[in-house]
């Protein structure tokens, strides 16, 4: 098909996402409240509050509950997932953060230690410099009742399977040369509680406490809750494998972002999700074999396996197989 018809295609393709009335309550587990109080408990031993989030949502879905009961101590929000988001507006990113009140800000990806060796030493880098600006901002103010200790006690917070595990592995990999401390996973709620002091560096002597990730008790809408979800930071089945897909070709289409075509062997960008995933389904072999009743009987049939192809479709967005995507 031609180019432009290909565009006029496009310029047909849904503006607005229809979320069918869904109320995005029931996605979020109520436990976390726990995980909450049990950061609010080890808060008088903690000198800074590292708060971690997915660079593809700087500003959807973070905690304002941090803010409001965490913020008494230096804050530093590291934006992790880089590779996976589109910075060319870094800049505005860093503006809006300020006018909300967060100054310190950094941009990594702590879990891919890669085979790429230039991006490999961006990243040792980031980690290596890391232990000297957390100690810049905990030395702008005082340490009340942690004057005159000599170590350091960090907090890492955040919302589920937002790389928390993961940030404290790689700092004990670069400043102590030793092997993850701390659980990671592909799915959110790895980490449980509040975990006793897991030591990262030595000079100086600098100790993070990582926690449970804990979303907000009320998301401000719908639209947000499904970011969420796309990012990984919500098990797919309490929202459905099927709305998470259909909301991501969504967002691909209206960012210009059609890598999935070719990916899947589509013949053009679309804006039917059923079409796309029998497309994937059929590509993949991902098929099902199920019971027809006919005029003759019941027959034996096999058809595209829609749910195995639209969690394929969303891995496929989470390991940035489909490209730089900015959901924000």
């Amino acid at each position: 098909m031609r180019l432009h018809q290909v565009l006029r295609n496009v310029d047909k393709f849904r503006t607005v996402f229809d979320f069918g009335g869904r109320d995005v309550a029931h996605w979020f587990p109520g436990h976390m409240a726990k995980g909450l109080r049990q950061m609010r408990a080890n808060l008088k031993k903690v000198d800074c509050i590292i708060e971690i989030h997915d660079a593809r949502i700087p500003f959807s879905g973070r905690n304002p509950v941090f803010q409001d009961t965490l913020n008494v101590r230096p804050h530093l929000l590291i934006l992790n997932k880089v590779d996976l988001t589109d910075l060319s507006n870094k800049q505005r990113i860093l503006k809006t953060l300020e006018k909300n009140g967060v100054k310190n800000v950094l941009f990594t990806d702590c879990l891919k230690q890669r085979d790429d060796n230039i991006k490999k030493v961006k990243v040792l880098l980031f980690f290596v410099q890391l232990v000297p600006m957390v100690m810049e901002i905990i030395e702008r103010q005082p340490r009340y009742n942690r004057e005159e200790n000599i170590d350091y006690c960090l907090m890492v917070i955040g919302v589920p399977n937002v790389g928390k595990s993961s940030l404290i592995n790689s700092l004990r990999r670069t400043n102590l040369k030793k092997g993850r401390a701390s659980r990671v996973g592909g799915e959110p709620g790895i980490t449980k509680a509040v975990l006793t002091r897991i030591q990262v560096c030595e000079r100086p002597r600098m100790y993070l406490l990582d926690t449970p990730g804990v979303l907000p008790p009320r998301i401000e809408n719908v639209e947000t809750g499904m970011k969420l979800a796309l990012c990984g930071t919500i098990l797919d089945h309490l929202v459905g494998e099927d709305i998470i897909a259909d909301y991501l070709l969504y967002s691909l289409n209206r960012l210009g972002k059609f890598s999935y075509v070719e990916k899947y062997d589509l013949q053009e960008p679309s804006d039917d999700i059923q079409h796309v995933l029998k497309r994937i389904a059929v590509k993949l072999g991902k098929t099902q074999r199920v019971k027809a009743i006919t005029g003759v009987g019941n027959i034996t049939i096999t058809i595209p396996n829609y749910t195995a192809a639209a969690y394929d479709f969303i891995r496929a967005f989470r390991k940035g197989e489909l490209g730089q995507v900015m959901l924000d």
